[in-house]
């Protein structure tokens, strides 16, 4: 016995540099053991619930209310409470109240006709959803959730019962204090707002923010205040990282992409990114040229006038013809990229008004090309020179704009592996058989996770190096790359025909053939080999993926490879909705299993407080656990396991002298 505490006291003493600095925060051995048991219990708690949204494309209302409901999880806790002894009208009151408490109220207060009544009820209706939805975690951790105003009250209500006789006139009376005093209102709206923020313990976004619907900024800032997020990036989001990283043909692209779907407002209410240059030069360039094939995809319900829709098809194209010529400087520096194939300018027949792809001849429906000198066509013109200082400079100088792109970098990356989950938005480079394919960067092959490892430290080095340096200089113009090139993980296709698809009417030339990849995510081996190369059980794990939106209306579905694969793309983007069907997919794993949410189209934030409308979802249970996940069984429960052996050691070094106690 001796022997084994002498034993065990000497393991103490390989780590007593740490322990040293353990003990500043757990002074006495009182305070250590007391964490234990705190920890002890956490581990015994059930798993939180999270939530997985990919490929949410600017659509800042459906994407808020999506959080506001819990794709669904909040309506189906209030059926589970007040089954029958709610009508349904009540009941998607209750919930249209927890989702827009501050427009719900303005609402009720010119309809209600008792007041206070409504307000006792509702009170009591909604304290007793907030306390089913806290009841799976510490009162350590809600207390940090709720508001400093209420916070005491809150805690209150939340652990007492009119169940319980004792405090029956106890609850009634701080209800009715609350309403007494004309604090009826904020109380409701804090509450609300404490069951929207206990609903979703962990957020993943896995992918592509910006670009299409028009409030990627008020995404982004939803998520700067968000309790517990992680975003894993898209192409989109790299897009935009590589612009505020000073990346001109970066820079191009997202403009060219916003002036494409009429959606100037995240760059320019966003940002206050200014276009006014690019308006005044495309005017002059192009004022008699209808650029008809440059006319912006407008929803029915914009409302531009045809000036104005005009001017905006002669600044897509002035941009696009600058962001072919960025791009076609880019692939000229670096041809370790291997896109020589698509600069495509230089091919041009400027008299024959064709051009020459693949040995073949076509005719361009557009000839018009002022700024183009067929001798030297990417070198920019001094007035394209000026225009793009410009826009750079708005770009490195846009406050809002770089706070949501730290936020990428800081809680951001290409990957993620959480509770038996590898996250990812679109693919990994595979050989036709199967197998990894290596990817040659700065003179080395990666392959697989490393790839994936190589490629985030350049990300960070693009934005985050401050060296003037050929590495600095190399990971900018790799995250154009990144952007549209063959190998990139986050495009995997032969080419992206851009150019095509503005200048050349045969279909043909529009196709972009998929990387390996897209074939093989059917096949289960091919899964598994992924699993196992990021680290996970294949047996016990899974990957989820967005990037490819799921065409439910032709029968496809969100499940791959007997389920080892979730392409949870389905359509957030009004964009993407007359192809898929629906309005996406978001994934529920909670302490009871896996669920998949499917959505229909989401009308306004206005429609569902003016009528009571919610999202219509249909759950499909993936898989579902006969016991309760509890917070030991995830990755978390692995950190805090590791923490208790850490206490318990430092216990030992108090108890056998190796550390004193502080007073």
């Amino acid at each position: 016995m001796i022997e084994n505490i002498k034993l065990k006291l000497e393991e103490v003493g390989k780590d007593l540099r740490y322990l040293s600095l353990l003990s500043n925060n757990f002074p006495t051995i009182a305070q250590a053991s007391s964490e234990i048991i705190n920890l002890e219990a956490i581990l015994n708690l059930p798993k939180g619930t999270e939530h997985f949204l990919t490929d949410l494309h600017g659509e800042y209302e459906a994407f808020q209310h999506v959080l506001k409901n819990a794709s669904g999880v909040v309506r189906r806790k209030v059926d589970d409470i007040f089954g029958s002894t709610l009508r349904e009208n009540a009941k998607r009151e209750l919930c249209t109240l927890i989702y827009y408490p501050e427009e719900k109220l303005e609402l009720i207060k010119k309809t209600e006709c008792d007041l206070d009544d409504w307000y006792r009820t509702t009170l009591h209706q909604i304290i007793e959803v907030a306390r089913i939805v806290s009841s799976k975690y510490s009162r350590s951790k809600v207390r940090k959730s709720l508001p400093k105003d209420f916070a005491y009250i809150i805690e209150e209500l939340l652990h007492e019962s009119l169940q319980q006789t004792d405090k029956h006139d106890y609850f009634n009376s701080i209800i009715s204090s609350i309403i007494s005093i004309r604090r009826a209102d904020e109380f409701i709206i804090a509450i609300c707002n404490v069951i929207q923020r206990l609903t979703i313990d962990t957020l993943h976004i896995v992918g592509d923010i910006y670009d299409r619907g028009p409030g990627a900024h008020i995404i982004m800032e939803t998520l700067c205040g968000y309790h517990d997020f992680d975003i894993q990036w898209g192409n989109h989001d790299i897009l935009w990282m590589g612009a505020a990283a000073g990346n001109k043909a970066s820079i191009a692209n997202v403009i060219r992409i916003s002036l494409r779907y009429a959606n100037l407002e995240t760059l320019e209410d966003g940002y206050g990114i200014s276009l006014l240059p690019l308006a005044t030069f495309a005017m002059e360039i192009y004022g008699d040229d209808s650029c008809k094939n440059f006319k912006s995809k407008i929803n029915d319900s914009d409302n531009h006038k045809d000036k104005t829709l005009r001017m905006l098809s002669q600044m897509h194209k002035a941009i696009t013809i600058i962001q072919f010529k960025l791009e076609g400087q880019i692939i000229e520096r670096r041809p370790e990229f291997d896109m020589k194939s698509r600069n495509l300018l230089e091919k041009i027949n400027f008299l024959n008004e064709t051009i020459n792809i693949d040995g073949k001849d076509y005719d361009l429906q557009d000839p018009n090309f002022p700024t183009i000198d067929s001798k030297s066509p990417y070198v920019l013109t001094p007035e394209e020179e000026d225009l793009l200082e410009k826009l750079q400079h708005s770009f490195r100088n846009s406050e809002k704009l770089h706070k949501h792109i730290r936020c990428l970098y800081a809680k951001g990356s290409l990957y993620l592996t959480r509770n038996s989950n590898l996250l990812y938005h679109a693919s990994i480079p595979l050989n036709s058989d199967g197998s990894l394919k290596s990817v040659k960067l700065l003179n080395k092959e990666y392959k697989g996770k490393a790839l994936f490892d190589t490629i985030d430290k350049l990300v960070r080095t693009a934005y985050f190096d401050e060296q003037d340096s050929e590495n600095k200089g190399f990971a900018v113009d790799y995250m154009w790359y990144l952007w549209c090139g063959t190998d990139s993980p986050l495009f995997n296709k032969d080419k992206m025909a851009t150019f095509e698809r503005y200048f050349i009417a045969d279909k043909e030339t529009h196709k972009e053939k998929k990387g390996d990849y897209y074939k093989l995510i059917n096949e289960e081996p091919v899964c598994d080999m992924i699993l196992s190369e990021f680290g996970l059980n294949p047996k016990k794990s899974r990957i989820i993926n967005g990037h490819i939106p799921v065409k439910t209306i032709k029968g496809e579905t969100p499940l791959r490879a007997n389920g080892k694969l979730l392409v949870i793309d389905g359509g957030f983007s009004k964009a993407y909705q007359s192809e898929t069907g629906i309005a996406g997919y978001t994934l529920i794993y909670n302490s009871h299993g896996l669920l998949l949410v499917q959505h229909e189209p989401f009308e306004s934030a206005e429609e569902a407080v003016m009528e009571g409308q919610d999202i219509i979802s249909t759950i499909q249970i993936l898989e579902f656990k006969a016991q309760r996940l509890r917070v030991r069984d995830t990755d978390r429960g692995k950190e805090l396991a590791n923490q208790i052996k850490d206490l318990q050691k430092l216990l030992l070094a108090y108890r056998g002298g190796l550390i004193k106690e502080k007073k």
